[in-house]
């Protein structure tokens, strides 16, 4: 999380002179919070255990408790909503186009989304009519080789593209829709997510019962102190 965070604000160049006020609202900086609150919550947990503190074990195993039920909850309610995903998906995607070079935050994601995903648009390029200002174009992420002389960012690269036919177009931009692209790498990498998901969710339950077992033999230990304590008065 810190590290995706760090990565948006350092490409967004949010760190900048001109950009540093508005720093308080870009969204990347969510991530590098719940990154610092994630790693203050493991050394909590660190902590507890070598210092046997049960105050700081109890809060470790309850938040990990609690970020379990989360994951869990989010995991079903992801997997039963999947039509109704993607039309958020698709609402969110053309809000985002229309809003293109007003919002800063809006223009990088689409953009890392169009550039990462070799994709334009929700459905279709032909999407980009609804923006006033690219209605004959579209944005350079979308291009093939955006790059000039394979350094520069060349912003003119997809100028006038909605005007080509298909055939034409093809060969200067990306042709296909980005939710199509993001169904295809979800079912392209569904077993290695599920992977990850599984041990991610075993290692905190695993956390959890190390935690749990640690409590015990505290409380077990200080009680057999407590008891030599009394018969030794």
């Amino acid at each position: 999380m810190l590290v995706v965070g760090f990565w948006g604000l350092i490409n967004k160049e949010s760190f900048a002179q001109e950009k540093i006020s508005g720093i308080g609202t870009d969204p990347m900086l969510l991530f590098a919070f719940l990154g610092l609150v994630l790693a203050l919550l493991s050394l909590t947990g660190c902590v507890g255990a070598l210092r046997e503190n049960m105050c700081l074990l109890q809060t470790f195993s309850a938040t990990v408790l609690l970020l379990v039920v989360t994951q869990v909850l989010t995991a079903i309610v992801l997997y039963s909503l999947q039509g109704q995903i993607v039309e958020y998906l698709r609402s969110g995607m053309l809000a985002a186009m229309v809003r293109y070079q007003d919002d800063l935050d809006l223009r990088f994601i689409t953009d890392e989304i169009q550039t990462g995903l070799q994709c334009c648009g929700a459905d279709t390029y032909r999407d980009w009519e609804i923006n006033v200002v690219q209605a004959c174009g579209v944005p350079p992420s979308c291009c093939i080789d955006p790059l000039e002389n394979g350094t520069v960012w060349n912003t003119q690269c997809g100028v006038g593209a909605q005007q080509l036919d298909e055939f034409s177009a093809q060969s200067v931009i990306f042709l296909g829709g980005c939710l199509g692209s993001i169904s295809r790498w979800i079912e392209q990498h569904s077993g290695v997510i599920v992977t990850v998901v599984i041990i991610l969710l075993g290692v905190q339950i695993l956390t959890l019962f190390i935690t749990t077992h640690l409590l015990q033999k505290i409380q077990w230990s200080r009680a057999q102190h407590d008891a030599y304590l009394q018969s030794l008065q």
